[in-house]
This record gives C-alpha cells, structure tokens and sequence, in this order.
C-alpha cells in the first residue's frame, strides 16, 4: 500500500478513536457504493453520522473544508441514502468532517459536527 493510503488509514483510525472516547460508537468504516467511500460510520444516541476524515501536512494551501467539493457531498450523501436503505435504518443523518494537520511529527485534530448539509 503507498504511503499516502497508510497516512489515510492512520487518520480514519484515529478519527474513530478520538469520536468514541467522545461517546460515538462506530457501526462502520469504509463503507463503498461504488466509487464513493464513506471513510466512518458513526452513532451517537439517535443520530447516524457519516464522517469524512482528511488529512494534510500543512494549512498553506487550505483547511479541510476548502478540500470537500458540492460534487464530493452530492455523492456521499447518496452513499448514505444507500447505507439506510440497506440497514434499514430510520435515524437522523449528520455529515461531520474531521480534518488532521500533521505538524512536526504532531497530530493536531480539528472536529466539524454538521460540517455540511445535503440540501446544499
């Protein structure tokens, strides 16, 4: 696997550890429909969200929301349609971003609840 995949992988499995110390229990990881990948899976009370985890070495050509296109949340919002259809789930859906900033060997965390919406 290259290196930037192992990075990703890093990143969503700290994610998942830094939500549920946080009270969220994960029901998924990776979740595919297609070409589109749902990074996290998350549940907190009676509410589903889905969790898109980026990560980057620096802030200089952006933060995390400037990486996350109209086209990118159109598509994960169709994944999670699918994800509750197939469960069949009836739960409040909430898009959350988590973004990584590794700096001199330090992970510096930046959690975004309600980072999108689908009616955007």
């Amino acid at each position: 696997m290259a290196e930037h995949n192992l990075f990703g992988k890093l990143a969503e499995q700290k994610a998942c550890q830094f939500l549920e110390q946080k009270g969220y229990c994960c029901i998924g990881k990776n979740y595919r429909v297609g070409r589109v990948e749902i990074d996290l899976i998350m549940q907190r009370g009676k509410i589903l969200i889905c969790v898109e985890v980026k990560t980057i070495k620096t802030q200089f050509f952006g933060t995390l929301a400037s990486f996350i296109s109209s086209a990118n949340i159109k598509r994960l919002c169709a994944a999670m349609d699918h994800y509750i259809i197939q469960k069949e789930l009836n739960l409040e859906v909430r898009f959350d971003a988590i973004e990584y900033i590794v700096q001199q060997n330090q992970w510096i965390i930046i959690h975004i609840p309600n980072a999108f919406y689908p009616w955007e």
